[in-house]
């Protein structure tokens, strides 16, 4: 029994950092209870635990929290070990498919580039690491959104999904109607919905450890159309084998 009780205080310290993770300036502990579906009493108990070990901090006088620099910190370890651990197998990928290969992470309501490895084409689809796109209308950020609830996607999203071509998704019912493809799918498309003439296929991969990722074929559009599904069988196949790197290290 006591186990049950300390895997449910787990579970309830997570929904309250998922929650404050949507709310960057914080939540009074009457909103974060409403917000994760407990008791005040209960989230004010587990707000003050994590706030002792600095994964939260004081956000009011009145006693709200906001995310701490604690997990800020194992955020960004998570981020260094999935660099360092999948560089080698993101060059392999870049070599079997022959187009430039992305590695990306969420950052609220857009992707953050963290590594890229290109290739020499005359024609080549190349964005600088620390480059930070729209998470709607790109595969990485399909693929990430993908990856979380519907409720947790509508707290990330901006109020307005600009559109950054013709092609872009700027309807919501749209975007979540392509997001449970994407479940169904495992592999996100981005057609030109960007930028003109680029298009991507992404999909993600994540640690034991908690830290998510997309990997991402960016290319030119003369070279993806016809031939989605070949690279999202490539891509899927590298996929399988940096998950079982993760869960090797």
């Amino acid at each position: 029994m006591k186990g049950t009780n300390g895997i449910q205080v787990i579970a309830r310290a997570a929904r309250v950092l998922r929650a404050l993770e949507a709310h960057p300036r914080g939540l009074t502990s009457s909103e974060l209870a409403e917000e994760v579906g407990l008791a005040r009493s209960t989230v004010h108990r587990i707000a003050a635990a994590l706030a002792e070990e600095c994964l939260l901090v004081n956000s009011t006088p009145g006693g709200g929290y906001r995310l701490g620099p604690a997990l800020a910190s194992l955020a960004t370890a998570a981020r260094r070990e999935l660099l360092l651990e999948l560089h080698p197998d993101l060059v392999r990928l870049a070599e079997a498919a022959n187009e430039t290969v992305d590695l990306a992470v969420l950052d609220g309501s857009r992707v953050l580039f963290v590594d890229q490895v290109p290739v020499p084409r005359r024609l080549a689809a190349v964005s600088a690491v620390g480059m930070a796109f729209p998470a709607h209308c790109t595969a990485n950020g399909k693929a990430l959104l993908a990856a979380l609830t519907d409720a947790e996607v509508e707290r990330l999203l901006p109020a307005q999904l600009d559109a950054e071509t013709p092609q872009t998704i700027t309807s919501r019912r749209a975007l979540f109607e392509e997001l449970d493809q994407v479940r169904a799918e495992g592999v996100a498309y981005d057609r030109e919905e960007h930028t003109p003439g680029i298009a991507a296929v992404g999909a993600v991969v994540g640690s034991p450890r908690g830290a998510m990722a997309a990997v991402t074929i960016p290319l030119p559009a003369e070279r993806f159309y016809g031939n989605e599904t070949s690279l999202a069988a490539t891509l899927l196949q590298a996929c399988r084998t940096m998950r079982r790197t993760l869960e090797a290290g």
